[in-house]
């Protein structure tokens, strides 16, 4: 369990299209076998610590003739941001893919202050 003990948590949400492969022939829709596809993700203020980051496919418009198989997660997360990442496998072809993600973590307060 992740444990905020400061009295400012920040949440932050945001979208992206990670790839329109099926436009200009890519890899996840030409391609067999293990693909991946990495996108960094910078907050635009960072958090006091790394957040609890949550990812979800939003849109996906895979071929019907093959398995749709998927994997989507968020790594190397960071105060700054992540990395969020999708890969897939075998004969999936995927012609595009929207992923969602909300970030939620400690923030600083106004009211905070350092002593040095």
């Amino acid at each position: 369990m992740k444990r905020l003990t400061t009295g400012s948590i920040g949440i932050v949400q945001g979208s992206r299209v990670l790839f329109s492969d099926y436009a200009d022939g890519g890899v996840m829709w030409t391609g067999q076998g293990d693909r991946e596809s990495r996108h960094v993700i910078s907050f635009k203020e960072p958090f006091t610590a790394p957040p609890a980051v949550m990812v979800g496919i939003s849109m996906w418009d895979t071929d019907h003739a093959h398995n749709a198989r998927a994997d989507l997660s968020a790594e190397k997360i960071t105060a700054k941001g992540f990395h969020l990442v999708f890969r897939t496998w075998g004969d999936t072809r995927v012609a595009r893919i929207r992923a969602d993600w909300t970030a939620i973590g400690p923030v600083r307060d106004e009211d905070d202050w350092d002593v040095v």
